[in-house]
């Protein structure tokens, strides 16, 4: 049942950003599973690419909050909520008012959302990090979280923390240090 009914939700995610007009794979015509930093066009349109990272941390803070909220309830109704919350950002995420956002707070000038694909596979990556959450000590987890938000600061200039703080009070200084 709990398999069935977080299928329907990415399911459901899936059709509600194709109605909102979402392409369903890059323009580009083929899917890739990486997509490197070279790469900003296919940036969050095939299956992974620098930001998965946060999402997979996504997952992580999902499993803590769910766990501190309903800690009595089995995983699988956690993870549904999870799943719940991750899809509401994707579609949230991709309406024009945040991509707007994006362009007009960030570095991501030519951002123009996800991709379907790319955003099933944000909810699969965030699904990753929360049984990781599940199965893994803290202190392991932490180490992980800490680890992905410095290699993506280092390769890419941006992180979840960064993505963060510029959605929702963008700092001019750390717009330049992003543009190098």
């Amino acid at each position: 049942m709990t398999w069935t009914t977080g299928i329907g939700l990415i399911a459901a995610t899936a059709l509600i950003l194709l109605a909102m007009g979402r392409i369903p794979i890059c323009e580009c015509g083929f899917v890739r599973l990486w997509t490197p930093a070279s790469d900003v066009s296919g940036s969050s349109q095939h299956i992974a690419d620098w930001y998965t990272l946060s999402h997979i941390i996504h997952g992580f803070l999902f499993y803590w909050l769910l766990w501190f909220l309903i800690r009595s309830r089995p995983v699988g109704e956690r993870a549904l909520g999870a799943i719940a919350i991750e899809a509401a950002w994707e579609i949230v995420e991709n309406s024009p008012w945040i991509i707007d956002r994006y362009r007009e707070a960030t570095i991501a000038i030519g951002y123009t959302g996800d991709s379907v694909l790319n955003s099933v596979f944000d909810i699969v990556w965030m699904l990753t990090g929360f049984w990781f959450a599940w199965r893994m000590p803290v202190w392991l987890t932490v180490l992980v979280a800490i680890t992905f938000e410095l290699l993506a600061l280092w390769v890419i200039r941006d992180n979840l923390a960064l993505n963060v703080i510029m959605l929702l009070y963008p700092l001019e200084a750390i717009k330049t240090w992003q543009g190098g």
